[in-house]
């Protein structure tokens, strides 16, 4: 068994797009926010790790120092709970 983790978020749509998107949702058969969740899934499965650390590289520039001996240990411990 899985364990996924959640984030919520309030968001704020115009009038608009959220009256297409619930007609979307409902000719699919689903709830809005099942709909918008889903949309949502599925781009950011689109998304490559590679783009994701060339955009990070960009706006976090310390991502560009090398980690030293204890932070990749601390890392790796982390990565292995």
């Amino acid at each position: 068994m899985s364990l996924v983790t959640v984030k919520r978020k309030l968001i704020d749509i115009p009038e608009e797009t959220f009256r297409k998107l619930s007609i979307m949702a409902a000719a699919e058969g689903n709830s809005l926010k099942a709909f918008i969740e889903n949309l949502l899934i599925t781009e950011a499965s689109f998304v490559n790790d590679e783009e994701i650390y060339r955009e990070l590289l960009l706006a976090e520039p310390d991502g560009k120092v090398i980690a030293n001996g204890e932070e990749q240990a601390a890392f790796e411990k982390w990565l292995k709970e």
